[in-house]
């Protein structure tokens, strides 16, 4: 019955659709947080542009929880890819659905450098909160290698 259950995605315990597995969330690569900003942040934007008619306050939360997410799932190995990620797919979302008000490259580039300013607030929360927590991870994971070696 349980084997059948697990096979269903349905964990023989009914814990869930991760199998009733315990332990840690599956890791990010780097090339994965990238995507994850990406399209969170995204999706984000997508849908605050859709529900209000422009990017506000959805966006900003919105990316603010895509880069917890990305300094959470990250590898160890690739800590470094959760600040990057988040800021790079911020300013790619914002030259996707952020309408410009002169057309051309230099309309883009002066519509990216408002977009930036204007939402600095939500950009700095973001990368800094990704930062906090890559740092802490790392010092953390340091810690405990440390702590191996001296035992």
């Amino acid at each position: 019955m349980r084997l059948a259950a697990r096979a269903r995605g349905g964990g023989g315990n009914g814990s869930g659709a991760n199998g009733g597995r315990s332990g840690p969330p599956a890791r990010l690569t780097a090339v994965g947080t990238g995507l994850l900003a990406l399209v969170g942040t995204l999706v984000a934007a997508g849908a605050d542009r859709l529900v209000f008619g422009g990017l506000g306050v959805l966006f900003g939360l919105g990316y603010v929880a895509v880069c917890f997410q990305l300094a959470v799932r990250v590898r160890l190995a690739d800590l470094p890819a959760a600040p990057i990620s988040g800021p790079i797919a911020f300013a790619v979302a914002l030259l996707v659905l952020e309408p410009v008000a002169a057309p051309g490259v230099t309309g883009q580039v002066v519509g990216l450098a408002s977009g930036l300013a204007l939402r600095a607030g939500w950009l700095f929360t973001g990368t800094g909160l990704a930062a906090v927590i890559v740092a802490a991870r790392f010092l953390a994971q340091r810690r405990i290698r440390r702590a191996r070696r001296a035992s």
